[in-house]
């Protein structure tokens, strides 16, 4: 009959909640939500931007749309930074499928 100790398991310090909250996809997925949350009080309690042309022509936009265009220039940004890396093992961008060396 053959006896087989077990070591212990040794946590490293990277497991549990704290590793999960270093993960940079975690941050940009909660910094994309924000942004958009961000454009949706903009929509709800924004006010109007106001253009004047001349005396008798005025147009009158809501500002969600100007926010709604820097926030999609945002998402744009933060999701390439952090989801675009290129993965070692697959050897692409994760986002483009780009590979390396190749035009």
């Amino acid at each position: 009959m053959t006896v087989m100790t077990h070591e212990p398991s040794a946590r490293t310090p990277r497991q549990g909640i704290a590793s999960r909250l270093l993960v940079p996809g975690f941050w940009a997925t909660v910094s994309i939500v924000t942004i958009w949350l961000a454009v949706l009080f903009d929509g709800i309690f924004g006010g109007d931007m106001t253009f004047t042309n001349s005396p008798s022509q005025v147009t009158i936009m809501p500002s969600v749309v100007a926010v709604a265009l820097f926030a999609a220039i945002a998402t744009a940004s933060v999701a390439k930074r952090a989801f675009g890396r290129k993965d070692p093992e697959l050897g692409f961008g994760l986002i483009t499928g780009h590979q390396p060396g190749r035009m």
